[in-house]
């Protein structure tokens, strides 16, 4: 680490529990993001202001008017571009020596799970159930941990997978079933700080995973009202009958 960088990171190096072998590792971490609408539009620009050494960011959606209410990472230079295009231009504000690779696409669930061997992390700020549950199997498929963040109206969510912990549920365990639906932004509506605030928090829970410091919520649902601003934690097991776990589960008995 040349003293730019540790000026730089300072900060994080004041930290025992990170210290310059925790900044190293995130040098050395790739994430992957699905999805850079609200929540990867938070996520995204506090990973690389971290010092994440790569990103790689999916999303096939395109910057909107409509967006700019909580989207903050974009302007209106932006609209019409493709959103992983504007992202990537955000990332490269903060710190120009971040590494980029970028899908201006839909990713299928067999291109999820062989990205997600070559990443440390996944985040998953998707807006729609059936990514969640392909990007909560990939996840499993790779065995890479993945946070989950969804925002609507002025509630927020997060949890974390982990499949490297023996025993420990995935998001099907939850949420389980063929259909289910968070609301629409266009529908409902969102508060907008409140995609900061749990974007904020996913990549909060990221770093943690690839430093390896801290405890994350696996097996714990995190909801946040705006309205009030309180937190709730609900906690939740493995379902021993998890159309998408219990698969790998049986693997891993002797």
């Amino acid at each position: 680490m040349n003293d730019d960088q540790l000026l730089r990171y300072s900060r994080h190096l004041l930290l025992k529990e990170v210290d310059l072998a925790g900044q190293e590792r995130l040098a050395r971490a790739r994430v992957l993001v699905v999805g850079c609408g609200g929540l990867g539009a938070a996520a995204v620009p506090y990973l690389a202001a971290a010092g994440v050494g790569e990103l790689w960011l999916a999303d096939d959606d395109a910057v909107e008017l409509s967006n700019l209410q909580r989207q903050v990472a974009y302007g209106e230079a932006d609209l019409g571009r493709p959103k992983v295009d504007a992202a990537r231009d955000a990332v490269r504000r903060i710190d120009p020596a971040v590494k980029l690779r970028t899908f201006a696409e839909r990713l299928d669930e067999a291109r999820l799970v062989a990205l997600a061997r070559e990443v440390d992390v996944l985040l998953d700020c998707s807006d729609n159930y059936p990514t969640r549950q392909a990007l909560n199997r990939a996840a499993l498929a790779a065995r890479r941990p993945v946070v989950v963040g969804a925002a609507v109206r002025f509630d927020g969510q997060l949890l974390v997978v982990d499949p490297r912990r023996a025993g420990t549920p995935c998001y099907h365990c939850l949420f389980g079933g063929s259909e289910a639906s968070d609301g629409a932004c266009a529908t409902f509506g969102v508060f907008s700080p409140l995609v900061g605030v749990i974007g904020a928090q996913q990549a909060l829970e990221a770093l943690k995973l690839i430093i390896g410091i801290g405890d994350a919520p696996i097996g714990r649902l995190i909801s946040y009202d705006a309205l009030s601003g309180a937190w709730r934690e609900l906690g939740f097991g493995r379902d021993p009958e998890c159309a998408s776990c219990a698969p790998y589960a049986r693997m891993d008995q002797p």
